[in-house]
């Protein structure tokens, strides 16, 4: 009788420890009763690249230092992650040194699998190509913008391009853009004309140019005033403009009591007073 109820013990036992065993990790075989074909479990994909990402590494051309990173189908013992060097090679598992200059991501994978096949290593390869490291080909941002860097360059971008990409004008950034070409060469853009005027006003950049956003030029403006503070000089500025930006003057004050003081020295001002870098106006009491 003691037997009988330990083997029904055991019977009713064996299916609740068989699923509570862990589940395998990805990419682990399963192991198998004897003549079973071994299961393996599906690895997780990578995380997707943004399409971003994938245009920028599709059209950039290959360069000295530029990082790249090269896998085949199905054969882990191939990927590498490879410092273009400054003679334009890298060098690959199996097929030795490689010149990538002057290629792309898209022209470079099917050469390499080419190779690969004509080698005797694989007998169709699926090559990928990725460039993780962009260092050849850029134009150097500076100044009052969102992000400042080194912003990579796989086709011709414009001028107004570059500034979108990098988060656009800040603030306290003037209204023109300096652009200094490899050459030495430079040339103040307005950055209203970017977008509103011709082809002319908005050049295509080339690797190695900088671009420079200065801050603004800046006016002062106290007393008697609805907005006081510090300001950016916008375009052509008058002292009737400096009201007007500041909301007008404040009940209590007048219009013929406008001191400016500029290079240490007091004057009066008019409304139609160009505005210069560094001035500070002072709005006056109106008699009552």
């Amino acid at each position: 009788m003691k037997r009988l109820t330990g083997l029904l013990l055991l019977l009713i036992a064996t299916p609740a420890m068989a699923q509570t065993q862990p589940a395998p990790l990805p990419g682990t075989v399963v192991a198998q009763p004897a003549g079973a074909v071994p299961v393996t479990t599906p690895q997780r994909p990578p995380a997707p690249q943004t399409r971003e990402s994938k245009d920028l590494s599709a059209g950039y051309v290959l360069g000295p230092d530029d990082t790249i990173e090269i896998s085949v189908l199905g054969q882990p013992e191939f990927t590498t992650r490879a410092r273009v060097k400054s003679n334009g090679v890298i060098q690959l598992p199996f097929i030795g040194e490689q010149n990538v200059s002057g290629e792309t991501a898209l022209t470079l994978a099917p050469k390499i699998a080419e190779k690969l096949r004509a080698g005797g290593y694989y007998a169709k390869p699926v090559v990928n190509v990725e460039i993780s490291g962009f260092a050849s080909r850029y134009v150097t941002l500076l100044g009052a913008v969102g992000q400042t860097g080194l912003q990579p360059v796989d086709r011709d971008y414009r001028l107004s391009e570059i500034i979108a990409r990098a988060g656009g004008l800040r603030g306290d950034g003037a209204d023109y853009i300096t652009l200094t070409r490899t050459g030495g060469e430079q040339k103040n853009y307005p950055f209203e004309k970017l977008a509103a005027g011709g082809p002319e006003d908005d050049p295509i950049v080339r690797p190695g140019d900088k671009i420079y956003v200065p801050l603004a030029d800046t006016y002062y403006v106290y007393g008697q005033i609805n907005q006081p503070g510090q300001f950016p000089i916008r375009g052509d500025m008058t002292v009737r403009n400096v009201i007007a930006r500041s909301g007008g003057i404040s009940p209590t004050g007048s219009l013929k009591k406008i001191k400016l003081f500029r290079d240490g020295k007091e004057q009066k001002a008019s409304l139609d007073m160009a505005v210069k870098a560094g001035d500070v106006f002072t709005i006056g009491e109106r008699a009552f």
